[in-house]
């Protein structure tokens, strides 16, 4: 059974472009799951693999929020939120309204399950000493709750929503069409087996008012940028008394001017001078802890690393630590004094270097150009 790391590309999964609209990832579905659906494919394990998977594309492309975070992040923006179904009954559970009447109908049985309620997302941005430390950081999003004035009714304050005369509170029609029984959400009430006939006016009908949530998090030590949190419960309601949807908190880390991260390592680059390369030092160098002592070996060539041993960023599963690799570079100063250059000019002598003759000044040049 593919894992969600091995399966492919959900827009591919699904056939359909990444611009497609949301009628087209539908009915993409539909026909995936009529010609994989295990009744039409009995003992054929390869057949309930691509209903699953399918299933799962579709569970994130049909819905706005999910789709905008797989298209920025992919698979990786999925992690903790990514759709799993253990067996084919979740999938009849799960999109039995959606996939509507017909065989469909007969495959996937009932209207009336509860719904989750959607996920909400958010952003939040630290440095990476924070990273490395952990921290707690206040995050802000918005979310929906139940409407005070109706009680979430939907109803205007002081009357009630009626049973749908319709479908009489059933949410559904059948129609028999030859031997097939045709099971189709009613039009008059949508499915939801009531009607409003005067609207609430805080929530405009719908049951519920947005609301601006506060949020503090826990960032553990090691999270890398990109890394999402799992905050259980904090998305929108249900609108049927299912479970409320979770919030997902995408951590961003910036830039430091010293260290460039490389998952648990981190690298930094130190200027050294040409005599401590060729006679040795020791230098100080930054950690994540504070100063500490390098010593440089005589003979030393620009680009060297030495590693520092578990002075990078903690994991955020193990807790062990990565290493710090500090690469030496010799410097070369643009201006020097004129004891300093004279120092060069006998060190090159005795390396019996070939270097750039002292120059002379213009008015010097001038003359003898002109006496040429």
């Amino acid at each position: 059974m593919n894992t969600m790391s091995e399966k492919r590309d959900f827009y591919n999964v699904l056939g359909v472009p990444r611009t497609a609209s949301e009628a087209q990832i539908s009915e993409a579905y539909r026909k995936l799951a009529l010609k994989y659906h295990p009744d039409r494919n009995p003992d054929d394990d390869e057949a309930v693999v691509k209903f699953k998977e399918s299933a799962e594309a579709f569970e994130v492309l049909s819905h706005p929020e999910k789709r905008a975070r797989y298209d920025r992040y992919g698979l990786a923006g999925m992690e903790g939120g990514a759709p799993h179904f253990r067996d084919i009954s979740d999938i009849f559970q799960a999109f039995g309204d959606i996939l509507g009447g017909g065989l469909f109908g007969e495959f996937f049985g009932p209207r009336n399950r509860v719904h989750r309620g959607v996920d909400v997302h958010t952003e939040v941005t630290i440095d990476l000493i924070e990273a490395a430390h952990g921290t707690s950081k206040i995050v802000r999003f918005m979310r929906h709750q139940r409407c005070s004035a109706c009680n979430g009714s939907g109803a205007k304050p002081g009357t009630s929503p009626e049973i749908c005369r319709y479908c009489g509170g059933r949410g559904q029609i059948v129609q028999s069409t030859g031997v097939f029984s045709i099971q189709t959400t009613c039009p008059s009430c949508h499915g939801k087996g009531r009607v409003i006939r005067e609207v609430c006016g805080e929530c405009s009908g719908s049951g519920y008012v947005p609301k601006k949530i506060t949020h503090k998090v826990n960032i553990p030590a090691g999270v890398d940028n990109g890394t999402q949190m799992r905050l259980s419960g904090e998305g929108e309601p249900s609108p049927n008394g299912g479970p409320t949807g979770d919030c997902y908190c995408f951590i961003r880390v910036s830039e430091h001017p010293l260290f460039q991260r490389d998952g648990r390592n981190l690298i930094c680059q130190v200027p050294i001078t040409y005599p401590q390369a060729a006679l040795g030092t020791n230098i100080e160098v930054p950690t994540l802890d504070g100063k500490e002592t390098l010593e440089i070996p005589p003979g030393t060539p620009t680009g060297e690393i030495f590693t520092l041993r578990g002075r990078g960023m903690p994991d955020v599963r193990t807790r062990g630590r990565g290493n710090l690799l500090v690469q030496v570079h010799i410097e070369v100063p643009k201006k020097i004094t004129k004891d300093h250059e004279e120092l060069l000019r006998q060190l090159a002598e005795i390396e019996n270097s070939n270097v750039t003759p002292k120059r002379k000044n213009f008015f010097e040049k001038l003359k003898e150009y002109f006496q040429s």
